[in-house]
């Protein structure tokens, strides 16, 4: 029998390794970027073309590379990070296993042009599907500059898998938020098609979080600092007015670098326990510091997780840290631990007499409580044939026939709704009593009248009204992406808006039925349930979140007439029993069970 198993060619093996390393263009982004940091660049600049998919160009003003050096950065397992087995445990720049740059080269069109700070010539190097095709010397500045041209182009079957370029370009959005937030001491640029998405200065770490996300959340950070023997931890966490459905706002990183952890999130949410509203998360930015021996990068081919040697410790630190924090700045009730323990003893110290009265010890006010009092229960001897009466009409009512009136023939409610406290109403149809939600069926008509509306080509909100003083909605740089991929829908959907200068949104009109104490919170509700969307489904967001605002709760409908005409418009639609998405709008109440209970 013949020998079946057999040595890959390298650009077949190079290839397979770009499938763990490259897995869309913001991977290259991230390996690109921490290249450049490890090089000691003071200034980087990120240029994209259409989502990276045609080009991802990083330029530094590093210590560049010499011309060996630059051609042995392409071959597999090549780098200049570690020696021997030993220093993966120690590791403190970015990239280090020699991966990276053979991986990209692997499946699409690379050229870097550098140059050594003290060489009068540099090199370029042009490789194209991980085959090398020239080395030349070249006039440049120092540093380097990375030209990733047509991704995937050999690799069919994975660029048709790349999503359009809004879906891409967020990634790459992603990546450079997490390095530049990472490195505040640096200067970072990002230019997509030729317009300018960032420009972030050198600053302190509140600086560069605000040039990311916006000034609007400066006012929300809490600054967290601790300090002990073995960690030092920092940063900032948002109070809780700042919380959000979606995880888009969470950053952990140790020793400069981003990771993911789940069970750190869990730390910082624990210690906002009571704060938030259920299915929201806090907004943070938190930076752990280290040894790195205490550390493993290595566990992830993306090295987005992170090893701790005592995870537990850190998430102990991280929620105490958080809860005084959140305690000294008010946002949450704090024991005070500085308390005159002799307070107490005071409390018990005999008090001196005035006049000819005796002296006394001062006590803490006694709330006497009658535990035996009934307000239900009049102050009165109640006779035993009332009793009786009593038990009589309870027994008539619990064996009597059900009525059977047609609620809409006759538009008699009184005797068949009756609002319950916890906001829930009973209802008597036909043979049966139900417990509604009206907050769940006044949603379902809403949509489905917006629905209909649609149907008959007829704009949900084609009106608009003019605002006497126009509103500013400060975006920061994703908000403003964002903005730019649905504003062509918004002139027919009743809104008056355009950026006014840098990165504020004016207002000048709004829909009908949009007040304008809502605006802020629609726009905000716009901009998250977009993240990671495409263009085209935007108007279904739109009109989820229409309904939504438009719709009311449960604990809204405290009068008989509005009941009335939920139920009227609910019964139009065939009174069914869920919501799309599963939930129930009523239930029925099971009479002949409370019978077992007596």
């Amino acid at each position: 029998m013949s020998d079946i198993i057999q040595l890959l060619p390298d650009h077949v093996a190079n290839q397979i390794a770009a499938g763990e390393v490259v897995q869309r263009p913001a991977s290259i982004v991230k390996e690109l970027l921490e290249n450049a940091i490890d090089a000691d660049a003071s200034k980087i600049e990120l240029i994209i073309r259409d989502a990276g998919k045609n080009l991802i160009q990083v330029v530094d003003d590093g210590k560049g590379m010499s011309e060996t050096d630059a051609r042995m950065a392409f071959e597999r397992h090549a780098t200049s990070k570690i020696k021997g087995t030993e220093d993966i445990f120690k590791i403190s720049t970015k990239g280090f296993r020699g991966e990276a740059l053979a991986s990209i080269a692997a499946v699409s069109q690379v050229e870097l042009r550098t140059k050594q700070n003290d060489a009068k010539i540099g090199t370029n190097i042009y490789i194209e599907g991980g085959v090398f095709q020239f080395q030349d010397p070249i006039q440049t500045v120092e540093g380097s500059n990375f030209l990733v041209k047509n991704l995937f182009y050999n690799v069919p079957a994975r660029r048709k898998f790349l999503k359009n370029n809004n879906v891409e370009f967020r990634h790459v959005i992603d990546e450079f938020q997490r390095v530049a937030l990472a490195h505040e001491n640096l200067e970072f640029s990002l230019f997509h098609d030729d317009e300018a998405v960032f420009r972030l200065r050198k600053g302190s770490q509140m600086q560069r979080i605000v040039d990311v996300f916006g000034r609007k959340l400066q006012p929300q950070l809490i600054p967290i600092k601790e300090d002990i023997i073995w960690c030092k931890l920092h940063g900032f966490v948002a109070k809780p007015e700042g919380a959000k459905k979606s995880r888009g706002e969470q950053f952990l990183f140790v020793n400069g670098r981003y990771f993911r952890s789940p069970y750190f999130n869990k730390a910082v949410q624990e210690a906002f326990e009571g704060l938030l509203l259920p299915g929201y998360v806090p907004t943070f930015f938190l930076y752990l510091e280290m040894d790195p021996e205490k550390i493993d990068v290595n566990i992830h081919p993306q090295k987005t997780e992170v090893k701790f040697e005592d995870e537990h410790l850190i998430f102990a630190l991280l929620r105490s840290t958080i809860k005084r924090s959140l305690g000294i700045y008010n946002v949450s009730p704090s024991l005070d631990f500085d308390k005159d323990p002799e307070m107490d003893a005071m409390m018990n110290k005999p008090f001196p007499s005035k006049g000819n009265g005796g002296g006394g010890v001062i006590k803490m006010p006694e709330i006497i409580v009658d535990k035996d009092y009934n307000p239900f229960i009049e102050e009165r001897n109640v006779r035993p044939e009332e009793i009786q009466n009593l038990t009589e009409m309870y027994h008539q009512n619990m064996t009597a026939e059900p009525s059977k009136i047609n609620l809409f023939e006759d538009e008699d409610f009184d005797e068949d709704l009756m609002r319950l406290p916890n906001g829930y109403w009973l209802f008597n149809k036909g043979d049966v009593t139900l417990m509604l939600d009206l907050g769940r069926m006044h949603r379902l008509v809403v949509s489905e009248n917006n629905k209909t509306s649609r149907k008959n080509n007829i704009n949900v909100n084609p009106n608009s009204h003019a605002l006497l003083f126009s509103l500013e909605y400060h975006m920061n740089e994703i908000e403003k992406s964002k903005y730019n991929s649905f504003k062509k829908f918004l002139p027919e959907l009743g809104f008056d808006m355009k950026i006014a200068h840098e990165s504020v949104l004016r207002i000048d009109a709004l829909p009908e039925g949009l007040k304008e104490t809502q605006a802020m919170k629609f726009l905000e509700n716009l901009f998250e349930i977009l993240e990671y969307k495409t263009e085209e489904e935007f108007m279904q967001f739109y009109l989820n979140q229409w309904n939504k605002m438009h719709s009311k709760s449960r604990f809204d409908f405290i009068y008989k007439k509005d009941a009335e005409q939920v139920i009227k418009d609910f019964t139009a639609l065939g009174f069914p029993e869920f919501l799309p998405d599963g939930k129930r709008c009523f239930y029925e109440v099971p009479f002949n069970d409370f019978k077992n209970k007596f």
